[in-house]
């Protein structure tokens, strides 16, 4: 993790000490919440004077309030906007109130970030933009976006990657080259939704990689076994070699359904054709579509488009068990086949 000098000094212009200022970077950055319990891990001190002393400051300074969330007990929230000011971080998300489900949460990921400080982590979307628009020539269109509706305006807002999930590179010795890495926060819910959710609006990124890492952060391993499954049935079957013939049979079902030829559909082709719809997402696969619907392509140019255009690609799948900092590495190989691998870099 890299702070700047001139945001530390910023921040213990405030009256802070370098520690101090150090953490409240980190939670303004990456949380906007915080448990004592992760203050005095990263400080490393004991619960005492100290400790009490930095909550009585946050609180006399107006920077930060504490709340009790039942189920996850004591936490500060930094809500200042002088102070998200002094790192040039004023418009985050971060400083508002949320419910407790987004508090738990951003729990998870500061306890992930402050076990994993060693990574560069892309904290705003800009540097987001300029890593993959720019370094890697990848279209905005391809990005996870939302839109936001405002007020006086007829357009809406596009922002991008609005989740804020952990999303770094690995440009430590151990790596050979930078390794871009995403991931997915799971604060203990008891179905993997959204994490499917979150899948989807990536897909069409993960397209445009040549090869990547993904990480299923928890506080408790009860979902990774389906998070596992999910990740190989949505993604990594897509960077398994040559799929044009799902790719090819997908074409076939989506144009009996658009002609509404309901009567060649099982129930089972229907599950596959949602299924399909879901992975086949974006502008690739609906270029294809059209010009094989239209009779422009045949399926013997469908098959060599795809072989042509589909690099080998090395894609991992990680859970980390947060508290325990704990990584299981899957990796697809250039062949398509799983093999488990030793731990991520630490």
């Amino acid at each position: 993790m890299r702070i700047r000098d001139e945001d530390i000094a910023a921040l213990q212009a405030l009256g802070y000490t370098e520690i101090e200022a150090r953490f409240l970077y980190i939670v303004a950055t990456h949380s906007g919440y915080f448990a004592p319990r992760q203050f005095l891990t990263f400080a490393g001190v004991q619960w005492g004077k100290r400790s009490t002393k930095f909550g009585e400051k946050l609180e006399s300074r107006g920077h930060a309030c504490w709340r009790e969330y039942r189920g996850v007990g004591r936490v500060f929230h930094l809500f200042s906007k002088m102070l998200y000011h002094q790192i040039g971080k004023e418009n985050l998300r971060n400083r508002r109130r949320h419910l407790l489900e987004f508090v738990a949460t951003r729990l998870v990921l500061l306890d992930f970030i402050l076990a994993n400080q060693q990574y560069t982590y892309l904290e705003t979307e800009r540097e987001k933009l300029r890593y993959f628009c720019e370094q890697l020539s990848v279209p905005k269109r391809s990005l996870p976006t939302k839109a936001y509706l405002g007020i006086s305006r007829t357009e809406p807002t596009l922002r991008y990657f609005v989740d804020k999930y952990p999303l770094f590179l690995d440009d430590s010795p151990a790596s050979s080259s930078p390794v871009v890495t995403f991931s997915y926060v799971d604060p203990g819910q008891a179905s993997t939704a959204g994490f499917v959710t979150h899948l989807h609006a990536y897909q069409p990124l993960f397209q445009q990689l040549n090869g990547f890492r993904f990480l299923y952060i928890a506080n408790r391993p009860a979902n990774f076994a389906r998070a596992e499954r999910c990740f190989s049935e949505r993604v990594l079957l897509a960077f398994a070699g040559d799929i044009s013939g799902e790719i090819l049979r997908y074409f076939r079902l989506r144009n009996a359904w658009e002609m509404k030829r309901f009567g060649l559909f099982s129930n089972d082709e229907i599950e596959w054709l949602n299924e399909a719809t879901r992975r086949f997402h974006g502008d690739k696969f609906e270029a294809l579509y059209s010009a094989w619907s239209s009779g422009q392509m045949t399926a013997d140019a469908v098959r060599g488009e795809f072989t042509q255009t589909s690099p080998h690609r090395k894609v991992e799948f990680a859970t980390y068990l947060v508290g325990e900092n704990q990584f299981t590495v899957k990796t697809q190989n250039r062949d398509g086949e799983a093999t488990f691998t030793p731990p991520l870099h630490q």
